[in-house]
């Protein structure tokens, strides 16, 4: 085998497929990236089982053949070349890499015990690529980091119609998003579901922001579940995580005047400065008042801290204790200039109600109602 190839686009193509892979996998045959070269291209993937990244890139085409290569050491050897063309050669070291001046000689692995690539045949739509890395960035920050429970650690994908849902929970609170889908002849009212590490979702994310509209496919059955995102010479696969995602969306109430309105990066700023005495999960005291709403927290060390924020609340005065945290990654999901907090009711009066974040154009005109964000209070000891 043996091919020259752009710099840049190579180094760019290695980069990409190895971003999927563990940084330590139990089977080293798995930290590979398989090379393939033939008269299409050159060919690159990476699998680990779960989730499959694959590109095909230009490249000139001396002998076809496929080596399997340690993927991060190519990745950064790739990445520091100087700026010249790549030649790539097997020979009897192993696979010699030149680039101007560079010599790289790289130990092959065994190619035939490397697993087969999925192949995704489903059903398949496209959403607008930025769109849909918008809403990721809306709602995966939401799942649960806990593998104790592997369903909460995902992303649940839902296509009803023109419309594909993002749904996030770690049992705390709740992200939703909504963007347009567009099922073409195959368009069906009926639901599919797909609930997708979030990891990998965050991923396909960065990766296709600016990739025009991105085609979402769905395929396999039983345990082999995948789904697959493709734009343009890029496509990632991801197993699915199997089990029952919990129905969260009953717990959004139906509208509720008791609102308050404040301007998001004023809130956001406060929060972060008055949080910074409390311990890490100690909750922060809010009171939303008729023009205000203000933070009061006591850390260890007797150390106190308070700040107040203009606010436009309608209905009775509120006293609750939220996670600064969880507050903050969702003001950062609201992505409007100004934020409406909700406060909802509940039939159990021992137990404290959600607040619902959404986006508020301006201090009397909401938002689009396509992103809504359920947070739990925290207990305030008095």
């Amino acid at each position: 085998m043996k091919f020259h190839v752009n710099r840049d686009v190579f180094s760019e193509a290695v980069s990409f497929v190895v971003k999927l892979l563990p940084q330590r996998n139990p089977q080293p045959i798995l930290a590979g990236v398989l090379i393939e070269a033939s008269d299409a291209g050159l060919s690159l993937a990476a699998f680990d089982y779960e989730a499959s990244a694959r590109t095909t890139i230009e490249a000139t085409i001396d002998e076809p053949g496929t080596i399997l290569v340690h993927g991060r050491l190519l990745s950064d050897i790739a990445s520091r070349l100087p700026n010249a063309p790549i030649q790539v050669a097997v020979d009897d070291d192993g696979i010699v890499l030149t680039c101007g001046s560079a010599r790289f000689t790289l130990a092959s692995m065994p190619v035939q015990e490397y697993p087969a690539i999925p192949e995704v045949t489903g059903d398949s739509g496209l959403v607008p690529a930025e769109d849909f890395a918008t809403a990721i960035a809306q709602v995966a920050f939401a799942a649960s980091r806990d593998d104790v429970t592997p369903v909460l650690t995902g992303v649940q994908l839902e296509v009803t119609g023109t419309r594909l849902s993002l749904v996030a929970t770690d049992r705390y609170r709740v992200a939703v998003r909504e963007i347009p889908w567009d099922g073409g002849s195959a368009a069906s009212d009926e639901q599919t579901a797909a609930l997708v590490p979030a990891r990998t979702l965050t991923e396909v994310g960065k990766t296709f922001a600016h990739g025009g509209d991105i085609s979402v496919s769905f395929s396999g059955a039983g345990d082999r579940e995948i789904i697959a995102f493709t734009a343009g010479n890029k496509t990632v696969t991801s197993l699915l995580i199997k089990g029952n995602f919990p129905p969260v969306r009953r717990l959004f109430p139906e509208a509720t005047d008791h609102h308050a309105v404040v301007n998001t990066a004023d809130l956001s700023e406060a929060v972060r400065r008055v949080s910074l005495v409390l311990d890490r999960s100690a909750p922060l005291r809010f009171t939303f008042t008729t023009d205000s709403v203000s933070m009061d927290a006591s850390g260890t060390e007797q150390a106190r801290a308070s700040e107040s924020v203009d606010a436009n609340l309608v209905g009775e005065d509120v006293t609750l204790g939220l996670n600064p945290q969880y507050l903050l990654e969702a003001l950062s999901a609201v992505r409007s200039e100004f934020t409406r907090v909700t406060f909802t009711s509940s039939e159990n009066a021992n137990k404290l109600s959600p607040v619902l974040i959404t986006p508020q154009t301006s201090v009397d005109k909401a938002g689009e109602d396509s992103f809504k964000y359920l947070l739990q209070p925290n207990l305030l000891l008095r």
